[in-house]
C-alpha cells in the first residue's frame, strides 16, 4: 500500500486519524513518519469530536487483529496522550527494577491482546492498571508496589467513562472489571467453601468476563508461570461448580432452622425470623459459622451474639 493511500483517510480531518488508527490494528500496518505526523497535526481537532466517536474509534483499535500495532500507533501520533491520558500515563512506567518489558503499557498491550474479543472485556483489560500511575511506591531494596491499584483506576474510570459517553450498563461493567482485575488470581486451594462461594456470589453475572480479564492478567516470560496460574483460576472455577452443585442438592442450613428460631426465641411467624436465619447465611459466608450443622448450632449462635433481642 503506498504512503498516498496510506495518508488519504487524513484529508477527512479527524474521522480520518480513527480510520488509519484502525487499518493499523486490523493489518498491521506500519505508518510511515510523515502519516503519523499529519495525524499529530490535527490532535486537537480529534479532541473536539463527539465523544461516542472517540470511543468508537478507541474500541476499533483494541478489536483488531494487531491491536498492539494499533495501541502503539495511537501513542506515536500523540492520539492516546490526547483522549486517554490516563493510560498515556502508563507508558515507561516500570513495574519492576531494571525490566523493560515489564512497564505498564507494554503489558496493558499484551493483556488486551490475550483476553477475547468482547468490546468490554478488553476495555477493562485496556484500563485495569490506570490505578498503578498514582499508587506506584519505590522501595529501597529496588522493589515496587502499586497498593490499591485496582480500586483507584476503578474510581479513575468513572471521568473516563462520562468523557466518553459509556451508557450505565457497559460503564458499570468495565468498572467492576477493573475493581476487581485481582481477586480470581489471588485464589488459594486453602480458601473455604464459604469464601469460595462468597467470591462467587460477588462477582454474580461477572463472573465469566472477570476470569477471561484474570487469566490474560498473566503475561510472564516464564510459561511455568503462566501455566501455573492457568491452572489455578481452573480449580476455583471447578471449585465454584461444584459447590453450586452441592448447594443445590443440600443447602448450606438445616431444614426446620426456622421453626427452631421461633421456637427458641417464642417468636411468630414473622419477617423477624427470616432476618434472623439470613444473619446465619451471612456468618456462613464470612467463615464465622460452619454450614451444614443442626438447627441448635445457629440458635447457640443467634443467642450468643444477642441478635433476638
Amino acid at each position: 500500500m503506498s504512503e498516498v493511500s496510506l495518508a488519504a483517510p487524513l484529508g477527512a480531518g479527524p474521522d480520518g486519524v480513527w480510520e488509519v488508527a484502525g487499518r493499523v490494528a486490523e493489518g498491521g500496518l506500519i505508518m510511515p513518519a510523515e502519516v503519523t505526523a499529519a495525524a499529530r497535526a490535527i490532535v486537537p481537532e480529534v479532541v473536539r469530536m463527539a465523544p461516542a466517536k472517540v470511543r468508537q474509534g478507541i474500541e476499533r483499535v483494541i478489536m483488531g487483529e494487531h491491536l498492539g500495532a494499533g495501541m502503539q500507533w495511537l501513542h506515536d501520533s500523540g492520539v492516546l496522550a490526547a483522549v486517554l491520558p490516563e493510560l498515556e500515563a502508563t507508558v515507561e512506567l516500570a513495574q519492576e527494577a531494571g525490566r523493560k518489558h515489564k512497564d505498564v503499557w507494554e503489558h496493558t498491550k499484551v493483556v488486551v491482546w490475550q483476553t477475547p474479543p468482547k468490546p468490554l472485556v478488553r476495555w477493562a483489560a485496556l484500563l485495569h492498571d490506570i490505578g498503578k500511575v498514582p499508587t506506584r511506591v519505590m522501595l529501597p531494596d529496588g522493589r515496587v508496589t502499586f497498593h490499591r491499584h485496582a480500586e483507584i483506576g476503578a474510581r479513575m474510570f468513572d471521568p473516563i467513562a462520562r468523557r466518553l459517553a459509556f451508557d450505565r450498563e457497559s460503564r458499570q461493567r468495565v468498572r467492576f472489571l477493573i475493581f476487581h482485575h485481582l481477586r480470581a488470581n489471588g485464589y488459594q486451594s486453602s480458601w473455604t467453601d464459604a469464601a469460595v462461594r462468597r467470591f462467587d456470589n460477588e462477582m454474580g453475572g461477572y463472573l465469566e468476563d472477570l476470569v477471561d480479564l484474570s487469566r490474560a492478567d498473566v503475561t510472564s516470560r516464564r510459561p511455568g508461570r503462566r501455566q501455573e496460574a492457568g491452572l489455578n483460576i481452573d480449580a476455583l472455577l471447578e471449585r465454584i461448580m461444584a459447590i453450586r452443585e452441592m448447594d443445590a442438592r443440600v443447602p448450606p442450613l438445616p431444614p426446620g432452622l426456622g421453626n427452631a428460631i421461633m421456637e427458641s426465641f417464642a417468636l411468630a411467624p414473622s419477617r423477624r425470623v427470616g432476618e434472623l436465619r439470613k444473619e446465619c447465611e451471612d456468618a456462613i459466608e464470612r467463615g464465622e459459622l460452619e454450614e451444614r450443622r443442626d438447627a441448635d448450632y445457629y440458635v447457640a449462635y443467634l443467642r450468643g451474639r444477642g441478635l433476638t433481642s
